[in-house]
């Protein structure tokens, strides 16, 4: 590491603050367009534009609702990250800050808990690509999802700033397609053309059964589905020990958080679901390629179904980007196999990539084993570890902002706004959601996971302490 400060807690504890980046032995190649690109497309993809046909279709046109209150909780999570990045921006960002603020086991588990998301929400993504390949081709799932995991393998044997810049032409295919469908739509609505304009009204949004047509229940357990659709978000804290100039370019990124759920999500339904009545739509089925299908523009559907093929192989990319780093801090840290700290001269952690990337190859055989229930299986768990980031995000904020008004540490130059009241609000609002995941009977499974995964932890955290004492070492030395 090329630098390190060392200051002491008030339990005699100490922690090493240390900035990531070349002395982790990563290049910083990600530059501020690419970060912000990174920032605005990592949260727009499967969840968005698969998983919202079966939001609508259990909560019609309030699920903009859902997605508006949940994009203001995420915006409280992403300002407590940003607090952290600023105090200290390293890559693994999430289990580091667990070590210092939790402790050794929290920064353990949050490490090996992130990884894991990122394998389920790559099989997640394959699934979802395999999915929209069936509307050009009559084949199998199972083998559409190993060809793409095959190929996005081999595209993250690169340099960072290849991956960045990839990322950044991902990103840009997304947003102009979302940009683009809004702008269709709003042409559809004030001048009427397309097969829909004889139709379309923003009355739609209340007329066909009213804005709540299943009542609040039905849109409350929509939230483990809208939530997963903003996993990912945290992608940004990642690549803080990779990028160029991350006390500038982080902050910018962060604060697109709120234009960009504004725009992406809560602007797009409203146009959607004024051209097309809610009652069109469906579980499983695309809200964007079927909009379009239903204003009798197919070539538009085709273009659509390529542009969300587009978004979930993006996620899957940078599924397998952040998995070999989550590995490599864990390596670093004694929690971890010490061959996942194998770099390649370009700085790619080639070990923890290869190994994650084998993992997600499961994801074929669950699309063999059961092509029309994979995803559904798949998202439920991805929620409930990706959340978990969330929480340890926001508890490592609150335990840093009593610390940093106490004058025990450094104060951050860029402080989370109504903080740590908005931190404990945003916990609250978590803990609600895992609470409504346990009540259907679809999102279940992933809370009977995660008392097994955590034995799991806890037994593997056992034995690598006994075998190795410097697994609970406090911090990084």
């Amino acid at each position: 590491m090329t630098s390190a400060q060392v200051d002491q807690h008030p339990d005699g504890q100490e922690a090493v603050r240390a900035e990531g980046g070349e002395g982790e032995g990563y290049q910083r190649g990600l530059g501020a367009r690419q970060i912000q690109m990174i920032a605005i497309g990592g949260a727009i993809g499967t969840g968005l534009f698969l998983g919202a046909g079966k939001g609508i279709s259990k909560a019609g046109p309030s699920l903009i609702l859902a997605y508006a209150i949940a994009g203001l909780v995420i915006f409280l999570i992403m300002r407590a990250l940003g607090e952290l990045l600023m105090y200290r921006p390293v890559s693994g960002s999430f289990s580091e800050y667990a070590r210092e603020f939790i402790g050794p086991f929290a920064g353990f588990v949050t490490g090996w808990t992130y990884w894991l998301f990122w394998v389920v929400t790559g099989i997640t993504e394959v699934t979802a690509a395999a999915a929209y390949m069936t509307y050009w081709f009559s084949i199998p799932q199972w083998a559409s999802a190993l060809i793409f995991t095959i190929v996005l393998y081999a595209a993250n044997l690169i340099s960072v700033k290849l991956f960045g810049e990839l990322e950044f032409w991902f990103s840009m295919v997304k947003v102009t397609a979302i940009i683009g469908m809004i702008l269709i739509c709003a042409g559809i609505l004030t001048i009427g053309f397309s097969d829909a304009g004889k139709t379309a009204s923003v009355s739609h949004l209340w007329n066909e059964g009213g804005f709540f047509p299943h009542g609040v229940g039905g849109t409350l357990m929509t939230l483990q589905m809208v939530m997963f659709a903003f996993l990912a978000v945290e992608l940004v804290g990642v690549t803080a020990g990779e990028s160029k100039n991350p006390r500038t370019v982080l902050p910018k990124a962060i604060n697109t958080v709120p234009w960009r759920i504004a725009v992406f999500y809560v602007g797009a339904l409203i146009m959607i679901l004024s051209v097309v009545p809610w009652t069109e739509f469906h579980a499983g089925v695309s809200p964007f390629v079927a909009a379009f299908q239903k204003m009798g523009l197919s070539v538009g559907a085709g273009i659509v179904n390529f542009v969300v093929l587009t978004a979930a192989l993006s996620s899957c990319n940078s599924g397998m980007y952040s998995t070999g780093r989550m590995l490599r801090d864990l390596a670093l840290n004694s929690q971890g196999p010490k061959f996942f700290t194998k770099l390649t001269p370009s700085g790619t952690p080639l070990v923890g990539t290869t190994f994650s990337a084998a993992l997600m190859l499961v994801g074929v055989w669950i699309n063999y084993q059961w092509p029309g229930k994979a995803f559904d299986y798949v998202v439920s768990f991805a929620t409930i570890s990706g959340m978990w980031a969330w929480i340890v995000i926001l508890i490592c904020h609150i335990r840093y902002r009593r610390l940093s008004d106490r004058g025990v540490l450094p104060r951050s130059e860029f402080r989370a706004p109504g903080a740590p009241y908005a931190s404990v609000f945003a916990l609250l609002f978590i803990g609600m959601v895992i609470v409504l995941m346990g009540i259907d009977k679809d999102a279940r499974v992933s809370l009977y996971c995660a008392p097994l995964w955590g034995l799991i932890l806890g037994v593997s955290y056992a034995v690598l302490k006994r075998r190795n004492p410097e697994a609970s070492a406090f911090a990084k030395r």
